[in-house]
């Protein structure tokens, strides 16, 4: 399993595992077999994830497959070359999800979930192992998202992946925000 990389928390970033679940409306007995992170980078992602897997989730971060297979940061790669091992990561963690599902683990995915399509895929797989899943979207203003990349950008390490100005604007304008999912939508600032 791959773990974090640690990043520190700031005062605004994410909060704890357990504001997820008290935002939410989770007890103990109705905690989600997987969650599912949504946001843009720099939203608050992985610091929530990282919560949730000290409360005992298995977290899975293609980020952090990546960064493992290439030992640096997937920003540096030609975008191209980034998405193919970004579908290769996924269809990596994709396996270990079925078989974390048929093991009846906790899971929270840590990833972007842009898209609709991706989103209601992984819901089917969830749905089709007799799990419940929760959608967690992390909304962030384009401003809160500056502030808190600019920290992260001087970082290093699987969890830091570099995200310039052009690439944030990239990600803001390619997101199909959830509506209607069935979501949890958590405001960040």
């Amino acid at each position: 399993m791959f773990r974090a990389v640690g990043i520190p928390e700031h005062s605004d970033s994410a909060a704890t595992a357990e504001g997820v679940e008290a935002t939410a409306g989770w007890s103990e007995k109705e905690a989600p077999s997987v969650v599912m992170m949504c946001g843009v980078a720099g939203s608050g992602k992985t610091t929530y994830a990282q919560s949730l897997e000290r409360r005992g989730y298995v977290r899975l971060s293609i980020d952090e497959v990546v960064w493992a297979k290439l030992g640096r940061d997937a920003a540096e790669l030609d975008p191209a070359e980034y998405e193919h091992h970004k579908a290769a990561a996924e269809e990596m963690l994709w396996h270990e999800l079925e078989d974390l599902l048929e093991a009846g683990r906790p899971v929270v995915l840590d990833y972007s979930f842009w898209r609709r399509a991706t989103r209601d895929r992984y819901k089917a797989l969830i749905e089709s192992h007799g799990r419940r899943w929760e959608l967690v979207y992390l909304k962030a203003s384009p401003e809160t998202l500056r502030r808190r990349l600019d920290v992260r950008n001087t970082m290093q390490g699987a969890n830091a992946v570099t995200v310039s100005e052009e690439l944030l604007n990239r990600y803001m304008t390619g997101f199909e925000e959830p509506v209607g999912e069935g979501e949890r939508t958590i405001s960040q600032s």
